[in-house]
């Protein structure tokens, strides 16, 4: 850049929140999820982009994408739909997806209900186990 031009933050940086790596995501998932607020229009959340164009950004297969991609979905970060285009002759084709990007709070708060149950299970496990060790020992059992 020139002497005196000033960066134009919006144009040439993007924001990645914090809490993104709060949430273990795979390092593909981070690069697809960056990819996409990198070229999103920041007035609707929203970008269109196929598989193999962030395959190709990001120098994965088209099929790790669609991994991932699934992957963001689930953990509350982003939301697709299918997106319909007219050929020349008038069919009608799939485009590609629209990809919405959620606030990074539902995909926190995800995050952190599935560690509560996760924690709830465990503790449900252990207080059944040891009702196994004690029912077995009651019994004279050899306990395992």
């Amino acid at each position: 850049m020139m002497g005196n031009q000033k960066r134009d933050v919006k144009k040439y940086f993007f924001m990645l929140p914090n809490a993104v790596f709060e949430l273990g995501l795979h390092v593909y998932e981070l690069a697809i999820y960056a990819y996409l607020l990198r070229i999103e229009d920041r007035r609707t959340w929203q970008c269109v982009v196929s598989y193999p164009t962030i395959a190709d950004k990001l120098g994965i297969s088209v099929n790790t994408v669609a991994k991932y991609v699934g992957l963001l979905e689930e953990h509350g970060l982003i939301t697709t739909e299918r997106t319909d285009v007219i050929t020349r002759d008038g069919l009608k084709r799939n485009g590609c997806l629209r990809y919405t990007i959620l606030p990074i709070q539902m995909a926190i708060d995800q995050f952190y209900e599935r560690q509560m149950y996760a924690a709830e299970v465990a503790a449900e496990r252990q207080r059944v186990e040891q009702r196994r060790v004690v029912y077995e020992q009651k019994r004279g059992e050899p306990v395992c």
